[in-house]
């Protein structure tokens, strides 16, 4: 059952399981995590998708992202998720909590109720890759001018989310 996604609804209440590539060919609501991991310097861990991802492979996104598994804590999805692609276990905290839809490329579509979540660490990430291309650190300042500048390399949810995120977190 750890290819399935957790169904909901609006309320994040939970309402089934589907096959995940089957909630993104159908375009269906499901639960969903973003982690944003910040250094001490405020500098933001991005990392890019690894090529043979179902989706957005090659783009540039947050930390790390994915689904809980069935039964499975977001919090503690999060932990895990941020341990298997990057190597690091930091200390996360509860930011909010957003829904988006977004078409993708594959003909894929996006539509989750995202939890997000953040924390600080220097540890140096050992990257799946399986999962992840390559990383980088990079300024607030130096993102925001590159995705302006060069939107179509970066992931639809987390060109939604960026500046809420910053919004709320100040290093």
């Amino acid at each position: 059952m750890n290819d399935h996604v957790v169904l909901v609804n609006e309320n994040d209440v939970e309402i089934g399981l589907m096959p995940k590539l089957e909630a993104h060919q159908k375009g269906v609501l499901h639960r969903a995590f973003s982690i944003f991991i910040f250094n001490t310097n405020g500098e933001m861990l991005l990392q890019q998708r690894a090529y043979g991802k179902y989706h957005s492979e090659g783009l540039w996104s947050n930390t790390c992202c994915s689904h809980p598994y069935p039964d499975e804590a977001t919090s503690d999805a999060a932990t895990r998720r941020l341990k298997e692609e990057m190597g690091i276990d930091a200390g996360l905290n509860f930011l909010y909590s957003f829904r988006y839809e977004a078409g993708l490329d594959n003909g894929l579509t996006e539509h989750e109720l995202d939890h997000v979540f953040w924390g600080i660490t220097d540890v140096v990430p050992v990257i799946n890759p399986d999962e992840v291309l390559s990383y980088k650190y990079i300024s607030e300042e130096n993102l925001r001018a590159d995705m302006k500048e060069n939107p179509a390399k970066y992931t639809e949810w987390f060109k939604i989310c960026l500046s809420e995120v910053l919004d709320r977190i100040r290093i």
